[in-house]
Formats: structure tokens, C-alpha cells, sequence
């Protein structure tokens, strides 16, 4: 049995996300839950694998530690 090693760490994320979910914060080349205050949740829904109770569980953590997803840039 091979092992992905393009998954982040299931330990660096809360329990209950995803392996499509984690392939996907791979794909941006996040492996440690700090790193997702830099993108927004739509930024994140966007990706491939990524749904709402992974951005839930994310939010939830990112909280936890006092952080938030970034917030949308606006169009003026």
C-alpha cells in the first residue's frame, strides 16, 4: 500500500477534513492551518475536492487559534 505524499499531515488540520479536501489545500501548497488565513473561503471553495464542511471544520480551527480567512478584495 503506497502512501500520497502530496496530502498535508491529517495531523495539521482539524479531524474530520477530507482527503479531497486535503489534496486539494496541497494543490496551493498549504500543509499547516495558519497558512489559510492568506486565502479567502471562496478562494478555497473554488478548489477541486474542497467543500462546505471542510471550509466549516477550517473556519472553525482557524478561529480557534484567533485567525479568519482573508477577507475579499473589493472592486471599486
Amino acid at each position: 500500500m503506497s502512501r500520497d505524499t502530496n496530502v498535508p499531515s491529517s495531523s495539521a488540520f482539524p479531524k474530520g477534513i477530507g482527503k479531497p479536501a486535503l489534496r486539494a489545500l496541497a494543490t496551493m501548497g498549504i500543509s499547516h492551518i495558519d497558512q489559510l488565513a492568506d486565502f479567502t473561503e471562496g478562494q478555497l471553495l473554488a478548489l477541486h475536492g474542497m467543500g462546505p464542511k471542510a471550509i466549516e471544520l477550517l473556519r472553525e480551527a482557524l478561529m480557534a487559534g484567533g485567525k479568519s480567512f482573508a477577507e475579499p478584495k473589493r472592486s471599486q
